[in-house]
């Protein structure tokens, strides 16, 4: 569990900094899609948003960020992405801060160079890794034994500036 005084930078579940902002998002369970729940100005209105996805999709075994939270949080329509990011962006709203006090809840855009950099969300591409695993599954292509040269080309000593000519 998080909690507001000790996580002020970014250390929520589902909560990441990116170009500036607090972004929050979610992996569905046994899938490997994500649903994305928003943009946010603090760290602490995309923790609330990811508490209720968790909440949607895995019920009372979620980790939450704001545990004691549950009872104000919006319960979304169905478990459709659409519904979790509209319950999501509500929750968000309750935790928003004055700009004032959220001056130090901001993020730094260049990541250390030693940090986890997520290429799944940074390509826009939420199945890059498992369609490169995939990929490498499959056998290379076959090559054809390659003709001799003889065969489909010759050198064109003509002059014309044609180099190769086709049989």
């Amino acid at each position: 569990m998080a909690s507001t005084s000790s996580n002020r930078h970014g250390n929520y579940k589902g909560v990441r900094c990116r170009s500036g902002k607090w972004v929050s998002e979610i992996r569905e369970p046994r899938k490997t899609t994500r649903i994305w729940l928003g943009t946010y100005p603090t760290s602490e209105m995309a923790a609330a948003a990811y508490d209720v996805a968790a909440l949607a999709l895995k019920g009372s075994n979620a980790v939450l960020n704001f545990p004691d939270s549950i009872r104000s949080y919006p319960i979304p329509a169905s478990k459709s992405p659409a519904d979790i990011r509209l319950a999501a962006a509500a929750a968000a709203a309750t935790k928003k801060v004055d700009q004032g006090e959220s001056n130090n809840n901001s993020c730094h855009q260049s990541p250390p160079s030693d940090e986890f950099v997520d290429e799944e969300a940074l390509f826009g591409m939420p199945n890059l890794l498992h369609d490169m695993a995939e990929g490498m599954l499959l056998p290379p292509p076959r090559m054809s034994d390659s003709p001799s040269s003889h065969d489909c080309y010759s050198w064109n000593s003509t002059g014309d500036e044609n180099l190769w000519s086709y049989h």
